[in-house]
């Protein structure tokens, strides 16, 4: 399933640091990967689409990896009515497959 992330930055310091564990699939679940961020110009927040079993498997590793640095809020996407294209400008993650 696919699972947004919706991260609203208390302290961005701290939480594109801890962050960084999150783009590298450090101590993901099984099947947990990111698959695209978009942060703020500002640092305020920072959306992400994830690919996990469960939207609870993602919500535990966020809160978990950002602690109080972060608010997160995680959906599971509706993949009937959702779509994507590969924004150009955009680099591929290098996160790996879990």
């Amino acid at each position: 399933m696919y699972v947004v992330v919706q991260h609203k930055i208390l302290n961005p310091e701290a939480a594109f640091s801890r962050g960084q564990a999150l783009t590298e699939g450090v101590g993901a679940p099984e099947g947990t990967r990111v698959l695209q961020a978009y942060p703020h110009v500002d640092g305020s927040a920072v959306t992400c689409l994830w690919e996990s079993k469960s939207v609870g498997d993602v919500q535990r590793y966020v809160d978990t990896t950002l602690g109080d640095s972060s608010v997160n809020v995680c959906y599971e996407v509706d993949a009937e009515k959702a779509f994507a294209d590969r924004p150009v400008g955009l680099r591929s993650s290098s996160a790996p497959v879990s």
